[in-house]
């Protein structure tokens, strides 16, 4: 069942990147902003897209949550995967919360922050896809065949992967990316961690 007892509750999320760094600044931080608990990896470097404690947090969230962190790049691998989680977590009723940068998504100025994020993350999508373009170009007239081209791209697969972890079904996923749940099933795979169920993203 998602989320706890209770209205409102604030669960935290810790992670710190290799075994001989310490959680207890973060731990200290959490607890004094309310968190009632708190998940964690230890030792998981960010660019790691294996990371059980934050699918643990982001399972137990429910509507009229907030999840919090201690800083914000406790919580994404990249920009794209930092706004495709807090987006999921938006679309199921849940707050995000960062303490050092005081962003707080239920305030004006925190969902103003993830706006600007936004803005900057379809400009730097634009300028790789004005850049595969010129190359692709080039190529051709290199005279060199450019290879096929991926249903879905690295970046599209890493919003699957968060959307995967708070609970969407693949068969949804794929029919908002317009392709078929196996083709999802590789992308994720490609990124490695695969889908037990194409058709549901279930057991």
């Amino acid at each position: 069942m998602e989320g706890f007892k209770g209205a409102m509750a604030r669960i935290g999320y810790a992670r710190v990147s290799t075994v001989d760094q310490h959680l207890d600044l973060q731990r200290d931080a959490l607890r004094a902003a309310g968190c009632i608990r708190i998940l964690e990896d230890h030792g998981v470097p960010g660019t790691d897209r294996r990371r059980s404690g934050l699918d643990k947090a982001l399972k137990s969230l429910g509507k009229g949550d907030t999840l919090v962190v201690w800083r914000i790049d406790r919580l994404g691998r990249s920009l794209s995967h930092l706004l495709a989680v807090v987006e999921r977590l938006r679309l199921r009723g849940i707050e995000f919360r960062s303490l050092t940068e005081n962003i707080d998504t239920s305030s004006a100025g925190g969902k103003l922050v993830f706006h600007i994020l936004g803005a900057l993350a379809e400009f730097e999508k634009s300028l790789i896809r004005e850049r595969t373009i010129a190359g692709l170009e080039a190529a051709r007239a290199r005279g060199k065949q450019p290879g096929r081209r991926r249903a879905l791209t690295d970046a599209q697969c890493e919003e699957i992967l968060a959307a995967i972890g708070t609970g969407t079904a693949v068969r949804d996923i794929a029919s908002r990316y317009n392709v078929h749940p196996r083709t999802v099933a590789r992308g994720v795979e490609r990124l490695g961690r695969g889908c037990r169920n194409p058709a549901t993203g279930t057991g």
